[in-house]
């Protein structure tokens, strides 16, 4: 698999998101953001969490009106693999890639933890590693996590299996506890929580190697 890191002003996960997919195993560029075109042969955009552009506006706004936006489009459009990542994952939603809006956690107050996690989704690359339901803990830092979608849309959302991960327990408000969720064509994940925080064993967990493993093995096989 061959991955592209996009980095934007402000980002401060895209060197720990190139170290764990080098480490399960892809081939991984650095994109800035002033890119109009990703790297020939590019699987898989991986877009980071931070404050990219300082969080202005709302947290991925600006990010996703910057040059490179465009080929993360094309890109997904043409069924290709794409990661948000926290601050990745309200890139992603402002790009229209994934439906809903990440607000300010309910408890108006930033989060740094480990957040047990469900695996409610496992019918894609991402989390293919991973069994039926089964419970996971990976880290949060975020601001603004708390996921939000209408009635309409959160029904849609279920009634497709489209929620690939939920929290546990509360933790920011986000509606029915998602914590991450899928495209309709199962090629985009959006995710809060941090899996490159959790690659190795020096980390203090693992879980998050095995979404990165899993990735790549399921599309290689493919």
């Amino acid at each position: 698999m061959r991955a592209a890191v996009i980095t934007f002003p402000g980002s401060n996960c895209d060197r720990d998101l190139l170290v764990a997919l080098k480490s399960a195993g892809a081939g991984v560029s650095r994109v800035w953001h002033k890119d109009d075109a990703l790297p020939e042969g590019t699987d898989l955009v991986a877009v980071p969490g931070g404050f990219s552009f300082g969080d202005y506006l709302r947290c991925g706004a600006i990010a996703a009106r910057s040059p490179v936006a465009a080929a993360i489009r094309t890109h997904a459009e043409r069924g290709g693999y794409v990661l948000g990542v926290c601050n990745g994952f309200q890139v992603l939603t402002e790009l229209g890639l994934l439906p809903g809006a990440l607000m300010r956690n309910a408890g108006l107050t930033f989060l740094c933890k480990d957040a047990p996690l469900r695996v409610t989704a496992r019918d894609n690359p991402f989390l293919s590693a991973f069994s039926d339901a089964e419970e996971i803990s990976l880290p949060i830092a975020h601001h603004d996590g708390n996921y939000q979608i209408d009635a309409e849309g959160l029904t849609r959302l279920k009634a497709e299996g489209r929620i690939a991960l939920t929290y546990r327990a509360p933790v920011n408000g986000s509606v029915a506890d998602i914590a991450g969720v899928l495209s309709e064509n199962r090629r985009v994940l959006g995710m809060m929580p941090h899996p490159e925080r959790a690659a190795e064993a020096a980390h203090g967990g693992s879980d998050g190697a095995r979404l990165f493993h899993g990735l790549i093995d399921s599309t290689v096989a493919a």
